[in-house]
């Protein structure tokens, strides 16, 4: 039987300069994020759009939901299969394609985990574990565009 998982979150507008949105340039897009009493996330959009640059944007917060997913069903899945992590670091890209319209929607993300196991022998296991990993990820599941993967497997000493 399959489980239902609900997640709640909060959004607050924050970018009120007092004039609401009486025009376009009026306003900032400066906006608070909370998730059952979880300290917030400041966020903004991207630059491009008039946004913060200093606060996250749902663009960026997108692609560190795959590689933060990526990265839980992995050690999940080493952890079962004898490979012992001791080191992970992920520089997730993600690409998005503007269309004229101002719509716009992700082409790829792709995930640069740098993996450092225990010992050489554990290197080709862990390598296919990332693989695995994607068919495993809820949010890689969700999304409608290639999550590719280029990992690194360093040995630890």
């Amino acid at each position: 039987m399959s489980k239902e998982h609900h997640y709640l979150t909060q959004l607050r507008w924050t970018g009120n300069r007092g004039e609401g949105t009486t025009s376009y340039r009026a306003y900032d897009r400066d906006h608070v994020l909370t998730a059952g009493g979880k300290p917030e996330i400041s966020a903004s959009s991207d630059p491009s759009f008039r946004g913060n640059p200093q606060r996250y944007n749902p663009e960026e917060l997108l692609v560190a939901s795959l590689s933060s997913c990526h990265l839980l069903w992995y050690l999940h899945l080493c952890a079962v299969n004898g490979v012992v992590v001791v080191a992970y670091e992920d520089s997730a890209a993600g690409v998005m394609q503007e269309a004229e319209s101002g719509s716009g929607r992700f082409s790829e993300v792709v995930l640069r985990p740098v993996v450092t196991v225990k010992e050489a022998g554990m290197r080709e296991k862990a390598m296919a574990l990332h693989h695995e990993a994607n068919q495993f990820c809820f949010i890689a599941n969700s999304v409608n565009f290639p999550v590719r993967h280029e990992p690194v497997i360093a040995v630890a000493g």
